[in-house]
């Protein structure tokens, strides 16, 4: 099976208000036409059919990606011309889809695919849910009934010898490639359609439009958590460090860098989230170029390391575990220093405390423990 895509985007689309036609205008900082086209990427070749005037603006936009097809003056006119493009070729299905049609979930084109397997045509559609009214001068004159009634969507599939035959033997003038199809004597399967999948038509679908595509983002974020757990034992000094505050206390940490258990577990958090293991894996303990090394090295390779994999940290929240030295009164400035080596507002980093109760090492004044948990968010 060889498909081709046909994307019709040759209209003036007047119903969209003043300016120019709506397969131009901007829709989350690109022409909707964009939109459309990526949405095919992958499903096969794609044939932009354009009005002749906008032929140059297709190839700035796509740069030779697609095959540009200058249309007709209506739209099966339009149609024709770019299924003439691809007589010969070994395309046996063809989809033809409205350019104003940008949110075409990738499901709804799977589906109509998959219906050209025993089908010589396939279309989405939505069963009519309302009830139908029949007016005149602004009053309701009559109902209609909707049992049986589907709101016609596109991309509409076909296989190719079918439909150039129908369209050779059309008159003109159809409202769709089902009704140049049926016209054929070709049936053509009901497939799901989607509330999605909207045909930019008024001015107020492109707002419609930005909130689907909006929607679309948050729930596509990629979205990691990790946690880090260290421990380091006192020995002798006369401070701690602890998430890069220098702290005085009648003893030190003991560990082969600066023995900053705050800063370590938060690192080994962000290493963790990107599953990329822990300080170990990065600065060898072996190694003696990191004896004594500041801990700061570590948690900016670690957000190194995210922001080139795509990631900005969303918040961190850091746990120091002993009975002293107190925290509290320099929880703030531990925060404002780790914001600072992360590059991200104060208001998203947290640290605080709390005893084991005089339960275990840290309850016997043994050692400090850190507990640390960070989001990452995919950009």
């Amino acid at each position: 099976m060889t498909v081709a895509v046909i994307i019709v985007a040759a209209g003036r689309g007047t119903r969209a208000g003043a300016g120019e036609p709506k397969q131009w205008r901007m829709l989350a900082g690109e022409p909707v036409l964009a939109h459309t086209v990526r949405a095919f990427r992958g499903v096969g070749r794609i044939l932009v059919v354009l009005h002749p005037q906008d032929m140059r603006r297709g190839l700035d936009l796509f740069g030779g990606t697609v095959t540009l097809v200058a249309g007709g003056a209506s739209r099966d006119a339009s149609v024709r011309a770019a299924l003439g493009c691809l007589e010969g070729s070994d395309v046996t299905r063809v989809l033809i889809h409205d350019g104003a049609r940008p949110l075409v979930p990738a499901g709804v084109i799977r589906d109509v695919l998959a219906a050209l397997d025993d089908a010589p045509a396939a279309a989405p559609a939505l069963a009519v849910t309302d009830a139908l009214w029949r007016g005149a001068d602004g009053l309701v004159t009559g109902t209609q009934d909707r049992s049986g009634l589907y709101r016609a969507q596109t991309p509409q599939g076909f296989r190719l010898p079918d439909i150039l035959a129908a369209y050779r033997a059309h008159p003109g003038g159809a409202a769709d490639d089902v009704e140049v199809a049926r016209a054929a004597g070709l049936p053509v399967r009901i497939t799901e359609g989607a509330e999605d999948n909207l045909k930019i038509t008024w001015p107020r679908d492109f707002a419609r439009a930005e909130a689907i595509l909006k929607l679309r983002k948050e729930q596509e974020m990629d979205i990691r958590t990790g946690n880090g757990f260290d421990v380091h034992a006192f020995t002798e000094g006369d401070h701690v460090t602890l998430c890069g505050v220098k702290v005085p206390h009648a003893r030190g940490l003991l560990g082969h860098s600066d023995a900053d258990v705050g800063m370590h577990a938060l690192t080994d958090a962000i290493y963790g989230a990107l599953a990329e293991g822990d300080i170990g894996r990065h600065f060898p303990p072996s190694d003696p170029q990191w004896k004594g090394a500041a801990s700061r090295i570590f948690l900016e390779h670690a957000v190194r390391l995210a922001a080139e994999r795509g990631y900005r940290i969303s918040n961190c929240d850091v746990t120091l575990i002993c009975e002293r030295p107190k925290v509290g009164p320099h929880a703030l400035d531990m925060g404002a220093a780790l914001a600072g080596i992360m590059g991200i507002e104060t208001g998203r980093v947290s640290v605080k405390a709390t005893t084991s109760e005089r339960l275990g090492f840290t309850g016997r004044e043994e050692g400090i423990a850190a507990i640390a948990t960070v989001t990452l968010i995919g950009e």
